[in-house]
């Protein structure tokens, strides 16, 4: 599309220009030294090229606006996610949709409406080609709705060392709706969203397959590819295997994230709708419709089917995308392991990352390609990036005004178009960009760039205009704060917060100072995380899973002010921004919002703005660039998407690859588990535990350093093998607020058989510690084949 827009005139010009063709000739070396790279070292001996391949699904990717098929944050993360995979080697490919016309176009209106706009793409100004299969065959797949066949176009698009196949229903096979199946992202009804998810799950399968590719890892990213776990247990069944073992070959080696607490992100279909499209698709699994709806309850949504329950149950390796998100993820989901301490079962956390090579200004990759030696290759070194320290004050401050530059000439382009299509007059229009021009001194910037949802507190800023107006109309010391975002079309509460800024940006004392730009994508993105002095993020606590816009930032010298959740309860150290220490859930929301606000403008009023303008008598603020310079040093190299992706293959590729390895190293091992889970589940109920008689302290009060005290305990294992169940005796300390805090934990040992099939289970315990101690006795199913000990979901306390 691009050499189509170019004259040939201009082409002519170029290929005569010596500066030029250095240009392209480095940029073409570049990408073939980029190409030639072979596995990174953190790779070698984890996975193989030659074996192993990372099967990823995700419904949006973000990986450039020429590829407009993604909405906000799990679409670019999904795009760094690809990006760092390539980066590092990993063999990956990656499944989603082509969506003719993507997401919408935002337009704000003089009133500050929200307008969706949809443009259709033209597939040939799109970085695809049609998929060919190994006879150079181009690749096409069908699924089955009700009464019909669809049939899906496969196109790749190539994202460095890997592919992204694309699936497309708009073909002349199709009937209209279904050609109009894959035109937007998150548009239609529920019947849509489940047709959608189909051609994503189902469809994406049979695309992995007819193009010869065989995943030893499948990673799905969000629920709406949850159907993924059908279609592969499908083809097991096919032949001959039984549904349950299918399912625990399947879930074995089978990754799943959940990105958000926020209930819109969680698809919950009506048992109707869902029995509708499934009643024929289960019978190929052998089961009933309501037998197969089962794998999707939840107890919340009891009758319908929840596609986070089916990929939780469908997957033995689970997690959340930040250590206050895996804790929170757990507690949501405690209903799949009902026995086990939310803090106990089996979702784990990979705290989300970005890609350093995408949003990292040219501007610092510059610098850093004449300051130091392979930087690119040392982005997850944290010792490495204390080298960011040693760049000159002068300097650093001088790239930072650069950037704000550039930014604030995007911006004064960006509202004049917005504001004249609007109507505007142009002396209004003056004093809305009067403090983007360069000769109106230094300006302290603030930006709030995310999608538009309640829970984000976009306006937690308005809670006190009048305090407001003081702080950023200071003649002396002007602020000027920028938002951008989308809210979804369906979201009046949202849209009603881009009606309320645009609102409040054109009075008298805000006129100016605070900017609202429409159309928020990947592009205006890059110039605002890099631009932008301080980065806001005010999600209400603890609901912002991770948030990834502040690392582009930080990474980019931008100090952030955020509440503590998501990355940033992990990342803040006091020293490299500010954090706003939330309020719990319990607290009144109109309560916590006021003080978290009055928190917000106390650190505006006396640290942040202060900081910023105390020059000391320099040009520039050497405490600023302090805080700059830690926020850079710190974040960078550990929340970058390599580091992120490396984590997904230590803690859940590699373990999920083994698990099936594990599954698979005998005949029939898939089918003993399923059949063992089944009889422990009929079983449990009736598992319970008793002191042993003159057992547990029985004339004894205290024990002396070094002693043991010996515990038995009598199980009735209600027909389970002794060596199937296991006693545990967890030692730890009592607070005073009744919390257990665990120190150490010891196994009991079967000792004894007793009549009607119970069983002592006996342990010496030496507590390694002297004084007050507590400890806790339970028993939990065990087989060697479990991915996690807690997998069952069953336990029991004495």
């Amino acid at each position: 599309m691009f050499l189509r827009r170019v004259s040939q005139q201009a082409l002519d010009e170029a290929a005569q220009d010596r500066g030029y063709l250095e240009e392209y000739s480095r940029a073409l070396s570049g990408y073939d030294i980029y190409m030639q790279t072979a596995v990174r070292s953190e790779l070698v001996g984890r996975f193989d090229p030659q074996t192993d391949l990372v099967a990823y699904f995700c419904a949006e990717y973000g990986l450039h606006e020429s590829l407009p098929i993604y909405s906000g944050g799990l679409g670019i993360l999904a795009g760094d996610h690809c990006k760092a995979a390539s980066d590092l080697g990993l063999p990956f490919v990656a499944v989603g949709l082509l969506y003719r016309q993507g997401y919408f176009t935002q337009v704000i209106d003089g009133r500050g409406q929200q307008q969706a706009v949809y443009r259709p793409h033209l597939i040939e100004d799109l970085p695809v080609t049609p998929a060919l299969n190994g006879d150079g065959e181009p690749v096409r797949v069908t699924v089955q709705l009700p009464g019909r066949d669809v049939s899906l176009q496969v196109w790749r698009a190539k994202v460095g060392h890997i592919d992204l196949y694309l699936l497309d229903s708009d073909l002349p096979d199709n009937a209209a709706a279904d050609r109009a199946l894959t035109y937007q992202l998150y548009g239609g009804d529920r019947e849509w969203r489940m047709q959608q998810e189909i051609v994503l799950g189902i469809g994406g399968v049979r695309a992995l397959r007819a193009l010869g590719l065989r995943a030893t890892v499948w990673h799905i990213n969000e629920g709406h590819a949850a159907f993924q776990i059908l279609e592969r247990c499908r083809e097991q069944v096919a032949e001959g295997e039984h549904f349950v073992a299918a399912l625990e070959r399947v879930a074995a080696n089978t990754v799943f994230t959940t990105h958000t607490p926020v209930a819109a992100g969680h698809d919950i279909f009506d048992a109707g709708l869902f029995d509708r499209y499934f009643t024929d698709y289960a019978r190929g699994l052998g089961l009933s419709v309501e037998a197969l709806r089962t794998y999707g309850y939840s107890p919340q949504n009891a009758g319908s089917f929840n596609m986070t329950a089916m990929a939780l149950r469908g997957t033995r390796f689970h997690n959340g995308v930040s250590q206050i998100h895996g804790q929170v993820a757990s507690r949501m989901e405690q209903y799949i392991w009902p026995d086990v301490p939310a803090e106990e079962n089996p979702i784990t956390h990979v705290t989300n990352g970005v890609h350093a090579s995408t949003f990292l200004a040219q501007e610092w990759s510059n610098l850093f390609d004449v300051r130091f030696s392979d930087w690119r290759g040392s982005l997850t070194d944290c010792e490495y990036w204390e080298c960011l320290r040693d760049v000159p004050d002068h300097r650093f401050w001088s790239l930072r005004q650069e950037l704000k530059t550039l930014l604030l000439q995007v911006v004064r382009r960006r509202l004049i178009a917005q504001h004249r299509r609007a109507g505007m007059a142009e002396a209004q229009l003056r004093r809305l960009t009067r403090y983007l021009r360069e000769d109106t001194g230094d300006a302290l910037v603030l930006g709030f760039g995310r999608r538009f949802a309640t829970y984000k507190r976009a306006t937690l800023l308005f809670q006190d205009p009048e305090r407001l107006a003081r702080l950023l109309g200071d003649p002396q010391r002007p602020v000027l704060v920028m938002f951008a975002g989308k809210a979804h079309p369906n979201d009046q509460p949202g849209q009603e917060l881009i009606r309320r800024i645009h609102e409040l940006s054109l009075r008298p004392e805000f006129i100016g100072r605070i900017l609202l730009l429409e159309n928020y994508d990947v592009a205006l993105a890059r110039r605002l995380v890099s631009g932008v002095d301080v980065w806001l993020n005010n999600p209400v606590y603890p609901l912002e899973a991770s948030g990834t816009s502040g690392m582009k930032a930080a990474m980019n010298g931008v100090v952030n002010l955020s509440v503590l959740d998501g990355w940033w309860a992990e990342a803040y150290d006091g020293s490299n921004g500010w954090g706003i220490v939330p309020h719990g859930e319990d607290f009144d929301p109109a309560f916590r919002d006021r003080q978290e606000a009055s928190d917000l403008y106390d650190l505006l009023e006396h640290q942040v703005i202060p900081l910023y303008f105390d020059r000391g008598g320099h040009s520039y603020s050497p405490d600023w660039v302090a805080m700059a310079k830690a926020s850079m040093t710190t974040i960078l190299p550990r929340f970058n998407a390599e580091r992120m992706v490396l984590d997904y293959v230590q803690r859940l590729y590699g373990p999920a690859r083994d698990q099936r390895r594990r599954i698979e190293s005998e005949p029939g091992s898939a089918m003993a588990l399923a059949e063992w889970k089944q009889h422990v589940h009929e079983r449990w109920p009736g598992v319970t535990l008793v002191p042993a008689t003159g057992t547990v302290g029985e004339g004894r009060r205290l024990l002396a350093f070094g002693d043991a005290l010996e515990l038995r305990v009598d199980v009735a294992l209600n027909g389970l093998q002794a060596d199937h169940v296991v006693v545990e005796c967890l030692l730890g300390e009592q607070q005073e607020d009744g919390t257990f805090v665990l120190r150490d934990s010891l196994t009991l040992t079967p000792d004894a058989n007793l009549p009607g099939g119970a069983v002592t289970y006996r342990l010496a315990l030496r507590p390694g510690v002297t004084g007050l101690q507590h400890f806790r006795i339970r028993a939990y199913p065990y087989h060697p084949l479990l991915a996690h000990r807690f997998e069952t979901g069953c336990m029991t306390w004495l």
